[in-house]
């Protein structure tokens, strides 16, 4: 292994997640006109399928801390790469929905391996002030793989196996990265460390919120990740092609996700996770208003990568805030979160478009994105956890003295009138 400093690292890691999350996940929403086309599949049909790398997701989630810790941040990064390169190389050559589920099942294990590998890597490689900053960067390598995509979409329309038999390859370039620089430890500590702070109930109040809103915003983007594209070739006479503007549109402009952590620090992570969701809300509104203009649509793509790689960076970091100690756990809530809420969203915009149409079911989705929006004065606040912990701690303590302190209270009134 050779090791990297904190730019190197975070640029590496970068890179793995626009492989895992870019390719082999997301850039699946810009395929869906050849591949439907090819396949014979319904929009209905299409929803389910874009909903199962969501489920192996979830499961890979829940696995990966363990596997972080048992296989170390090196192996489990490889591990997550060589399902990548499985996923993508079998979805080339899917001849049905069956064999392209399979594909894409396999791409959500590597999509929920990776971060929690990642992130204990950063704990050996980086400096635990650098954590935010670079987990930010990480987090923004999801735009890197959207933009790898889209030359691959205005270069290959009608060549779409080829096109993830290349990221099949790119896949296996990463797998070959992460093995000679990510070290093998799960994390470095001192023999002499302290264990992770305790999680009271303040504590979990706040991240049962924080889930319930990172489930939210998955459920209301699902439509976009899997449907814009097909939206635009079915509501116009643009050909399939030119729906990889979009996903450049959304790369580019959600780069600026690497902010999210200062902006969330200046304006507080209410005020932004409020004005981010609403611009979620106005780029699917948008979209369904202007599919026949290239340029409307264009600019919908790009809000929505902003807001959507914004509220991804902003989720993730109020886990690793409101989860001190526990780093390989901290980005798992969310982002497990977004998946199941990406996996109830897909079949769910799926159905609408089947009865209600391409336009009326984004417009229904961004409706209820505002609804969300208006509730984010309840977001949890990252300054709080010392605080709330602090409080709850003097209560316990206060309960468990008050018993004790009245009678304790007579001896030295006695001892005083003796005296």
């Amino acid at each position: 292994m050779r090791p990297l400093a904190t730019i190197g690292f975070a640029l590496l890691g970068a890179c793995l997640i626009a492989i895992s999350y870019g390719l082999a996940r997301f850039a699946f929403g810009l395929f869906v006109p050849p591949i439907r086309s090819a396949l014979d599949l319904g929009p209905d049909t299409i929803g389910l399928i874009g909903a199962i790398p969501f489920v192996s997701f979830v499961f890979a989630t829940l696995l990966a801390p363990f596997a972080a810790a048992r296989l170390g941040a090196r192996n489990a990064a490889v591990l997550s790469g060589g399902f990548g390169v499985a996923g993508l190389a079998l979805m080339s050559q899917a001849a049905n929905a069956l064999a392209l589920g399979i594909g894409v099942f396999a791409c959500g294990v590597c999509t929920g391996l990776m971060m929690p590998a990642l992130t204990a890597g950063m704990q050996a490689s980086v400096k635990r002030s650098m954590h935010g900053r670079v987990t930010a960067v990480m987090n923004a390598g999801t735009s890197i793989g959207v933009v790898v995509a889209v030359p691959a979409m205005l270069l290959l329309a009608g060549a779409w196996r080829f096109a993830y038999l290349s990221f099949a390859v790119l896949a296996g370039i990463g797998v070959l990265a992460a093995w000679y620089f990510i070290p093998s430890v799960s994390r470095l500590e001192p023999a002499h460390a302290e264990p992770p702070p305790h999680i009271g109930v303040i504590r979990w109040t706040q991240l049962v919120r924080l889930a319930l809103f990172a489930f939210a915003m998955g459920f209301i983007a699902a439509g976009y990740w899997i449907f814009a594209p097909d939206l635009v070739v079915n509501l116009s006479s643009l050909p399939a092609d030119r729906t990889a503007w979009l996903w450049l549109a959304v790369g580019i402009a959600g780069l600026s996700g690497a902010v999210i952590s200062d902006l969330s620090d200046r304006n507080g992570p209410a005020i932004t996770h409020a004005l981010a969701l609403v611009t979620l809300s106005a780029s699917l509104a948008l979209l369904a208003a202007s599919p026949g203009q290239l340029f409307l649509a264009v600019i919908s793509a790009a809000v929505f990568g902003v807001a959507y790689m914004s509220l991804s960076g902003l989720y993730l970091l109020t886990g690793i805030h409101l989860l001190p100690g526990r780093p390989s756990i901290g980005p798992v809530l969310p982002f497990m979160a977004i998946a199941i809420g990406q996996a109830a969203g897909s079949p769910a915009i799926g159905l609408a478009i089947k009865h209600l149409g391409y336009a009326h079911a984004f417009a229904l989705f961004s409706t209820f994105g505002l609804a969300v929006a208006a509730l984010s004065p309840l977001y949890p606040r990252h300054i709080e956890y010392e605080e709330d912990e602090r409080a709850e701690v003097e209560a316990e303590a206060e309960a468990d003295a008050e018993p004790v302190s009245a009678p304790a209270a007579q001896p030295a009134a006695a001892v005083g009138a003796n005296e």
